[in-house]
């Protein structure tokens, strides 16, 4: 069996270079966003969401995105769970994407808020129908006595709810990370990667600046 530190893989299918990029991060965004959608890359919208509680305890899961603006980038998920308590004591959270197929990261850190309850609805009626059962019946984060109790509340929800009639838990809906900087990272030999920082200044503008790798 080969030893961890002897799995590596050299990166060599682009560069990125500070002549080639838009000069704001949203826009760069939408560069790198479509052709992650073309190269048909399967999960596409998982992103690892990295909170922490207010005295620094890390914590860090795969969500997914479900839309971005120059606002910033937006996920749904349930208020009360362990994220979302952690997002209510410390409204500040990091986002990376990781496109291997591109040999790409981006990472986003910024301040979090609430979308609004309208915002929120509209999504959760787009959901198919067992998510939105899902969201009724599980009380993120708990500990729960076995899978067979949440089946069973599924089940009891599916008969008591038609379809056009599934409420929108009122501790359910989304977040919106602000970015406060963005980095974007291109994979290249020799683990001399290419990383292109760009950070919001007071007047809303974006600075570049090159990371060392």
């Amino acid at each position: 069996m080969r030893a961890i530190a002897d799995l590596r893989k050299d990166y060599t299918r682009e560069s990125l270079s500070e002549k080639d990029v838009s000069s704001n991060a949203i826009r760069q965004f939408d560069k790198w966003w479509s052709e992650a959608v073309a190269a048909s890359i399967d999960e596409v919208t998982a992103m690892t969401l990295a909170t922490s509680s207010p005295d620094g305890v890390p914590s860090a899961r795969i969500v997914l995105l479900k839309g971005y603006d120059d606002r910033g980038f937006t996920f749904f998920t349930n208020y009360k769970s362990y994220k979302g308590r952690q997002l209510e004591e410390n409204p500040r959270a990091c986002l990376v994407f990781f496109w291997k197929e591109l040999e790409r990261q981006v990472r986003i850190t910024g301040v979090v808020e609430k979308v609004s309850e309208e915002e929120s609805r509209e999504y959760f009626n787009r959901r198919p129908l067992g998510s939105r059962l899902a969201a009724l019946a599980s009380p993120q984060s708990e500990v729960i006595d076995n899978r067979e109790w949440l089946e069973k509340k599924v089940e009891q929800l599916s008969v008591k709810f038609k379809e056009d009639a599934v409420p929108k838990p009122e501790y359910w809906g989304g977040y919106r990370v602000k970015p406060i900087s963005i980095e974007f990272w291109q994979g290249r030999p020799n683990r001399l990667h290419d990383r292109l920082q760009y950070t919001l200044d007071e007047n809303g503008g974006w600075k570049i600046e090159r990371l060392a790798p």
